[in-house]
């Protein structure tokens, strides 16, 4: 039988279609990668109920993005764990000094307001320290957000203005530590915000004079640039997020903006 060579341009021609459809593939699998990439997320205490429902609305609206993880801590906290190379895509702070700390390093874009937030005194259900306003805070067992914590450099700032002088029987990390010491009945009172209670039935909440002259301003930001990241910080600031906000009590980035 005579040898007959396999014809060379075939050989080539194989090897190039090979090539292409492994590129193919690899550039289809790169693409998809990249549009399912999984965010992260470090957000205030207090919006925890929140984000809840809007990243479960956001989940289902926007399906090629996986949510990996939502970390809720009082803003100081998870400013600091940015900081220190925490891997985050998306942070909401709920003040604009714990939000200017991590932008001015230089690990995030420019932050947007999306809501704002007053505070209340919480007080167990029945009120059994007969709690009715800020004097009363002066001699009950008080406790308060640490100072470094927005709701602590709030509570401060409303408690100085109206000229009370509190010592705390504890001072907590977030605002939400604060609410379960008074909701199981460790304290005679805390200082939260007025979102906290909302859908606390052991809490009452009492609002105090000047709470409308200390307003928290929540501002937040994308850190990389994960497309993801930046999709779910528009929902947030997109009208249904927005109103997601003000159901759970906040006021709104709009209002910020036009106040």
């Amino acid at each position: 039988m005579q040898y007959r060579p396999f014809p060379r341009f075939r050989v080539l021609a194989g090897i190039a279609v090979s090539v292409l459809a492994v590129a193919g593939c690899s550039a289809s699998t790169s693409s998809e990668d990249a549009a399912i990439e999984p965010i992260t997320i470090s957000a205030a205490a207090s919006l925890q109920s929140a984000f809840e429902q809007i990243s479960e609305e956001f989940s289902a609206e926007h399906p090629e993005v996986k949510i990996s993880s939502i970390s809720y801590d009082g803003s100081s906290t998870l400013a600091t764990q940015i900081l220190e190379g925490a891997d985050v895509d998306v942070f909401a702070s709920a003040d604009e000094r714990n939000m200017s700390e991590v932008t001015e390093a230089g690990f995030g874009h420019e932050p947007a307001i999306f809501a704002s937030n007053t505070l209340v005194i919480a007080v167990p259900q029945d009120n059994p320290a007969d709690i009715d306003s800020l004097d009363d805070l002066a001699q009950a067992t008080t406790v308060l957000c640490a100072q470094q914590v927005p709701c602590g450099s709030a509570s401060r700032q409303l408690l100085e203005d109206q000229g009370v002088q509190v010592t705390p029987a504890s001072e907590e990390q977030n605002v939400t530590a604060v609410l379960q010491k008074v909701a199981a009945g460790e304290a005679d009172a805390g200082l939260v915000y007025a979102t906290d209670v909302l859908n606390e039935e052991n809490v009452a909440s009492i609002v105090p004079e000047g709470a409308e002259d200390v307003v928290n301003t929540y501002p937040i930001t994308t850190l990389g640039e994960n497309p993801g990241a930046q999709a779910f910080m528009d929902f947030v600031i997109s009208e249904r997020g927005q109103q997601i906000l003000a159901e759970h009590g906040f006021g709104t980035g709009a209002e910020q903006a036009n106040g």
